[in-house]
């Protein structure tokens, strides 16, 4: 849901360009805390200062202050909300975030990156490997990065 977000305001600002966004992107899924290793790779490398560490820790504090807020605004009022006709609309809103991170999959992501059948074949294999195989997302990064540069150094 935030995908879609940064993209607009940091690559439509020119601030890292659509490559720093996707690499960053993609070696955040590698790691545990995917949004916060996120947040903080943008903040380090955006063009306009603060950038770097002080860059980097201004970021994370962006991106995760207004859902804390709001954790702390609502909890003492979660456990009436939990209880009233209220839940339907949760579930609802639950499925508009699964839609939502679909069209992120889809644009920046599959718009970007897939362009080539051979794209197809790595994005189709790191699937099999999380899904089916269970491996380590680190794994998997590690394996489609290789797997990718030795396909180019070959010329696909």
């Amino acid at each position: 849901m935030v995908l879609p977000l940064l993209d607009a305001e940091v690559v439509g600002r020119g601030w890292v360009s659509g490559d720093q966004f996707l690499v960053g992107y993609g070696a955040a899924q590698a790691v545990p805390g995917p949004l916060f290793t996120f947040a903080a790779f943008l903040g380090a490398v955006s063009a306009p200062a603060p950038n770097g560490v002080l860059g980097a820790a201004i970021a994370l504090v962006a991106v995760f202050l207004p859902g804390f807020l709001l954790l702390v605004g609502a909890l003492p009022f979660w456990d009436a909300f939990r209880t009233r006709p209220a839940q339907a609309g949760m579930r609802g809103a639950n499925a508009a975030v699964v839609g939502i991170l679909g069209a992120a999959l889809y644009d920046p992501v599959w718009v970007s990156a897939i362009g080539r059948p051979v794209d197809v074949v790595l994005a189709v294999a790191g699937f099999v490997l999380l899904m089916v195989w269970k491996m380590p997302p680190w794994v998997v990064v590690v394996a489609l990065a290789v797997a990718g540069g030795a396909m180019g150094a070959v010329g696909y």
